[in-house]
């Protein structure tokens, strides 16, 4: 397996050497504000109520 990695082309070992945004608590902000103010955050609370409801009514014991 070590001689393998020295067989590889150069191109293939060249991995995220390309960054746009270092800025990554500015990138997790924008997708928060962006999963609430396109309503997602409903989607997904109203998704564990109905789930967990389902998971209790079809639980035996």
């Amino acid at each position: 397996m070590y001689q393998l990695v020295w067989h590889l082309p150069v191109y293939s070992t060249m991995l995220a050497q390309t960054v746009r945004d270092a800025n990554l608590i500015g990138q997790v902000q924008t997708a928060f504000n962006h999963f609430i103010q396109t309503g997602q955050v409903w989607a997904l609370l109203i998704g564990l109520v109905i789930g967990y409801m389902i998971r209790n009514l079809t639980s035996y014991g």
